[in-house]
């Protein structure tokens, strides 16, 4: 295989589905995110709510992941991605069945709205778990001296993934309604259950000791709280994520700032991310092992300051492009932590550390989204955006005083190790 082969990983059929499988599945949540935002925003016209629903989905995610972390390490990582995507299956037929015309017009709106938080609320649960199956499943589809590449692609399906759901469901809720878009979301996710069959069982490298499930979680959280690296790229995505990030209150600036309607809050949500596909391509073609600190450190300050200026905005234009920037700068930073996971985890260790990182940042999604929903409330969308990007800039300035390990990271001798072992 050639150095610095920008389709490496793509050349390993097992992780082409594996690519199909996660497009399928992130295309559906984010579409179902954005549906269920303006939903529950159309149901209450309170920001507040929308806060809700992050809270709804940190409390499980975060307080399960690290027995999920736990389990995962133990366990077949086909089958355990199977039975998550069979889980969400559920999730997402309650939301179109509580989105239907019969429900809507026979139960109390309060009602409604407390059964959309109980489905979010099971979605955290396996949040917990898809986190940590996924980082565990890629480690064991491509050989290490990939990594990088496959961590790229991955990265990309994601993103790529998020822009169109986000888009499609703006644009699919004044095209064909919520409920049919919901339907939709449904199917999506039988597809992408269909599809994981078409990847083999993996062997399960969890060392069989006789420490305690205490000790086994003890043991994930010193890994990562003991590598100054890690931590520090966990860090400075979740700070990124929970204060810096504006996602959850998109339905406040498209209707009351902006004066937009859902086509407009389509468009938000997709430029946050439109900009991270052009970059994570490039990074196939230029990788990110070179001066890898300073890179991650320099992602995370310009979506700080890309963000600010979404937050000062007051027309669509300047909006969309700040969120675009801030999107070429988020898929950066995405690339180069998940590298960084990926090379520096021992692979006993996974399913642990992935849960770890879904505490950090999978689970600043949703505790973000809450914060966004208060602030908001408190301050107004604009200043609270605003505010929050100012976060950022100061984490990341402390960050690169405070953690010398970090900021000088380098891992082309990481991938020449790997090379040299597997050669």
């Amino acid at each position: 295989m050639a150095k610095n082969d920008p389709y490496a990983a793509l050349r390993i059929k097992e992780f082409n589905i594996f690519l199909l499988v996660r497009f399928a599945l992130v295309f559906g949540w984010s579409m179902q995110f954005v549906v269920i935002e303006w939903q529950v925003y159309s149901l209450t016209q309170d920001p507040l709510s929308l806060g809700i629903i992050g809270l709804c989905e940190f409390v499980p995610a975060f307080l399960l992941a690290p027995f999920a972390g736990h389990i995962v390490d133990k366990k077949e990582k086909r089958n355990l991605f199977t039975l998550c995507i069979a889980l969400f299956s559920i999730i997402s037929f309650g939301l179109f069945w509580l989105t239907t015309n019969y429900i809507e017009t026979s139960w109390k709106t309060n009602t409604i709205l407390y059964g959309i938080y109980g489905l979010v609320f099971f979605g955290g649960i396996l949040r917990a778990f898809f986190g940590p199956t996924i980082f565990s499943l890629i480690a064991l589809i491509v050989p290490k001296k990939i990594y990088p590449n496959a961590a790229t692609w991955s990265s990309s399906t994601w993103k790529g993934a998020s822009v169109f759901g986000a888009l499609s469901g703006g644009l699919l809720i004044a095209w064909i309604g919520v409920n049919y878009t919901l339907g939709i979301i449904f199917l999506l996710v039988v597809i992408a259950f269909t599809l994981v069959f078409q990847i083999k069982k993996k062997p399960i490298l969890y060392q069989q000791t006789n420490e305690s499930v205490k000790e086994s979680l003890k043991a994930g959280l010193q890994f990562v709280f003991s590598d100054k690296v890690i931590l520090g790229a966990l860090t400075l995505d979740m700070i990124a994520v929970l204060f810096g990030g504006a996602v959850a209150i998109f339905a406040v600036f498209a209707k009351d700032i902006l004066d937009a309607g859902p086509k407009a809050f389509g468009l938000l949500n997709a430029a946050l991310s439109s900009g991270s596909i052009l970059t994570m391509f490039a990074t196939t073609y230029l990788p990110i092992t070179k001066n890898t600190g300073k890179k991650l450190l320099i992602a995370v300050f310009g979506f700080g300051v890309c963000m600010m200026i979404f937050g000062a905005s007051k027309v669509l234009w300047l909006s969309l492009v700040a969120l675009f920037l801030s999107g070429v700068f988020d898929g950066v930073s995405m690339v180069i932590r998940q590298t960084i996971l990926q090379i520096k985890t021992p692979d006993a260790m996974r399913g642990r550390v992935g849960a770890v990182n879904s505490m950090f940042v999978g689970s600043s999604n949703e505790l973000g989204a809450l914060e966004s929903g208060i602030a908001a409330r408190i301050f107004g969308a604009p200043l609270a955006v605003i505010l929050g990007g100012a976060v950022t800039l100061l984490t990341v300035t402390t960050i690169s005083i405070k953690n010398k390990s970090l900021r000088d990271l380098d891992l082309r001798k990481d991938i020449a190790d790997y090379e040299i072992g597997e050669d």
